[in-house]
């Protein structure tokens, strides 16, 4: 009798044991929440016509009118073929966050483009209205006319715990609706030159195409936009980040009112306290944020912030790292004044400070830029460049530079170029023109380290990258 009990015992603990370690169904969360993901194809219409300075005529374009060899090629040679037009299409993800047809997505996915399509679930396929896009953060906000849509429920990330299971759901490659899962890897990650949004890492597989699609939570609710991956071949490698939802709707509130963001600036270039940093200023743990310099007449040095200062709160807020300052500053509203305490000759100073506001880099000013002479993307980075006149660059504060409207995949892409960003420099040389840019380029033998100055919205960087001539990926 004993021993029939042990082994009913025996095997309820096992079945029990067995439910407890079970993977997670996600095909009822799929079923559910999929209809709210969207597929977006975005198109960019590009002139092929290289001579836009020579007064054509119709059918025979490059040979004016007044020229000995119009007769000739009137009467004896074919009309030449319309100049054509190429159609790149840069194919992501979104979400539908009202029933009215409001999506969220990457700026990336659709910044540049001329023509956005709007793929649903049920295949029924609408043009989207861009109503704003913000850079920093790499979220856009686009409406297509439709009403009574299925939403997402959204979430919120804080309540997101390392280890716990999240899905995407998006379109890699262009193959929609593909669903991936995985684990939440790291909360509040900070990625080069992203200093606004703090990253969820997960292990879900995300590749091309997944871009401003959605993360849930197993209950369903989305949590973040998948964003960027961590790759050295292009493809998937175990590391993907995604911005959190909560950050996402901020934006999206202010693009929705004004179709820009308003963001709170103070003038300051800072670093990382380390611990011998820390040591040297007489300060006990290695939190705040050092400031390496002030911007003259900025809001930081009106205020009397200097260098060397570490800041370590900002109004109720404390700076555990660099990285927290960029971020806390940017979501307040500019106006607006707020006390800082600092630590300064090893002692604690509180500065009041009045926010100023950040220059807009609304990409319907880049639009704007489309109109210069373009390359095509046969140069040995892989970028489609424009030229920038005179009154534009007056605009952007530069002197010289050249827009990237285009990245083909590989080297210079992996490295963290853009669509948008503006090349000042290439290693030691201002950059004039495209064909100085592509001389400069050709003269670098394969192997050898290149190193781009960038200019994006109000930051200037310098990317280094090794030029391989046989790099595909």
């Amino acid at each position: 009798m004993y021993q029939i009990i042990f082994v009913a015992l025996l095997l309820t603990s096992s079945i029990a044991f067995a439910q407890a370690n079970e993977l997670p169904d996600f095909t009822g969360l799929v079923e559910k929440h999929g209809a709210a993901v969207v597929n977006i194809s975005a198109v960019q219409t590009i002139n092929t016509q290289n001579n836009q300075n020579i007064p054509e005529i119709p059918n025979f374009p490059g040979i004016p009118e007044n020229s000995p060899f119009y007769d000739f090629f009137k009467r004896h040679m074919q009309p030449f073929p319309a100049p054509r037009k190429s159609e790149p299409r840069s194919l992501g993800s979104g979400f539908i966050i009202s029933s009215d047809g409001y999506i969220l997505t990457n700026a990336h996915v659709v910044e540049t483009a001329d023509e956005i399509t709007v793929k649903l679930n049920d295949k029924r396929e609408f043009v989207a209205e861009v109503i704003g896009t913000d850079r920093k953060t790499d979220i856009a906000l686009i409406k297509i006319k439709a009403t009574d849509l299925p939403k997402v429920t959204q979430g919120n990330p804080e309540h997101l715990k390392v280890g716990e299971w999240v899905i995407a759901i998006g379109s890699p490659f262009g193959f929609e609706h593909s669903v991936t899962a995985g684990i939440v890897s790291a909360k509040g990650r900070s990625l080069a030159q992203e200093n606004y949004v703090p990253f969820i890492q997960t292990d879900v597989a995300i590749n091309p195409g997944n871009s401003g699609g959605p993360l849930f939570n197993m209950k369903g609710e989305v949590v973040g936009i998948n964003s960027q991956i961590y790759s050295r071949t292009g493809g998937f490698m175990g590391l993907s980040f995604a911005i959190p939802i909560n950050v996402a709707t901020e934006i999206a509130d202010q693009l929705k009112i004004s179709g820009k963001v308003n963001r709170g600036r103070i003038g300051v270039m800072i670093q990382e306290v380390t611990k011998e940093l820390a040591e040297s200023f007489g300060l006990t743990g290695n939190n705040g944020a050092l400031v390496v310099s002030v911007e003259k007449g900025g809001p930081a040095d009106k205020a009397g912030i200097k260098p060397r200062d570490i800041i370590l709160k900002f109004g109720e807020k404390e700076i555990a790292t660099s990285a927290d300052l960029p971020r806390i500053v940017g979501n307040t509203k500019p106006g607006t004044k707020v006390v800082i305490q600092v630590w300064r000759d090893s002692v604690l100073k509180d500065i009041k400070i009045e926010i100023g506001e950040t220059p807009s880099d609304d990409t319907s000013e880049q639009r704007k830029f489309k109109q210069g002479k373009k390359t095509d993307t046969s140069n040995r980075l892989g970028l489609a460049l424009s030229e920038i006149s005179a009154e534009q660059k007056k605009q952007l504060d530069i002197t010289n530079g050249l827009l990237v409207e285009d990245i083909q995949p590989g080297i210079a892409s992996r490295s963290g170029v853009r669509i948008g960003d503006i090349i000042l420099g290439l290693n030691s040389k201002d950059v004039k023109s495209i064909a100085q840019f592509n001389e400069l380029l050709n003269e670098v033998k394969s192997g050898k380290n290149i190193a781009l100055l960038i200019k994006r919205g109000d930051f200037t960087t310098f990317i280094t990258m090794k030029l391989i001539d046989d790099d595909k990926n």
